[in-house]
């Protein structure tokens, strides 16, 4: 196999480009704490600069060790899955001791990531909590096999990234009200389109004994939950621009955006049903969080 074709077949196993769904929201709780812990003096750029750096790297190593996580636990169901049978590991194209290996490697990133804020910022948090994040973000698969309520832990996998930055930067700003919205609405926001997900494996789920809202409940009753959970999704966020007074009218067109964009993808789920997953699932959700995230930042920053 060449150099190309291999990074092509780990790129579509770990999925690198669903890491725009959190790392938007930790960039944006890492410039906001640092600004709390900045107070009237301000932002200390070089600061900034090499904690968003230990959180990057953070990041791609977490998710990389949660997709492979699921990836390894999942081979078998995988390959009797049509949609699913010709994913790297499903189908045997990479042995699945390599993938325990690189799934490990990427887990002692994420720690020695976690310990650089001890080494050069002098805070244990990360460190002290690096085993346990693992541990939570890599439970998802296992979980999906006894309750429907797997999308809220998956959500709420992803909604430790806010947090956790907050706390690695400044670790009082991770008590800040603005942060624990952020992170409240990257939960029911995940839950909410990983529903959406979940519709096109309903029959192999019930087959498999998995369990998924559209598996249990039906996906016409699964869709009203997950209409409600990005109807929270867009409360909080309101709630999030209302009590931080960083945020100012960028953050507001964001929020705006956000609503806009989830409405719309509600709206082609009720019309397409599966039939434009990738642009429902991924590609207005990647939006979502980029100008939420970016304008955010630049709310802050300016």
């Amino acid at each position: 196999m060449s150099l190309a074709s291999t990074v092509l077949t780990w790129g579509r196993m770990v999925k690198f480009s669903h890491s725009v769904f959190a790392l938007p929201f930790a960039f944006l709780a890492t410039v906001l704490a640092a600004a709390i812990a900045g107070g009237p003096a301000g932002i200390d750029g070089a600061r900034l600069a090499g904690q968003a750096t230990l959180v990057l790297v953070a990041m791609v190593a977490a998710r990389t060790w949660a997709m492979l996580a699921n990836r390894i636990a999942d081979r078998a169901i995988d390959a009797r899955n049509p949609r699913t049978a010709g994913r790297a590991l499903a189908s045997g194209a990479v042995p699945a001791r390599t993938a325990v290996l690189v799934a490990a490697a990427a887990a002692a990133v994420f720690a020695l990531a976690a310990a650089g804020f001890l080494v050069l910022f002098g805070n244990p948090w990360p460190i002290a909590l690096a085993v346990p994040v693992l541990a939570w973000i890599g439970a998802y698969p296992f979980f999906k096999r006894f309750s429907a309520l797997c999308h809220v832990w998956l959500g709420a996998s992803l909604a430790l990234s806010p947090l956790a930055a907050a706390l690695a930067v400044h670790p009082p700003a991770a008590l800040a009200p603005p942060v624990w919205l952020l992170s409240g609405m990257v939960l029911f926001w995940v839950a909410g389109f990983d529903v959406f997900y979940a519709m096109q494996n309903v029959e192999t789920d019930r087959r498999d004994g998995l369990h998924s809202l559209p598996a249990r409940l039906g996906v016409a009753r699964a869709l009203r939950l997950a209409r409600g959970m990005h109807l929270v999704t867009a409360g909080l966020l309101v709630a999030c621009w209302f009590v931080e007074p960083r945020f100012g009218t960028l953050f507001a067109v964001a929020v705006a955006a956000a609503a806009t964009l989830l409405a719309w993808e509600h709206a082609i789920v009720a019309r397409h049903g599966t039939g434009r997953i990738t642009l429902a699932f991924f590609t207005l959700n990647g939006v979502v969080s980029c100008v939420v995230g970016g304008l955010g930042v630049l709310d802050v920053l300016v």
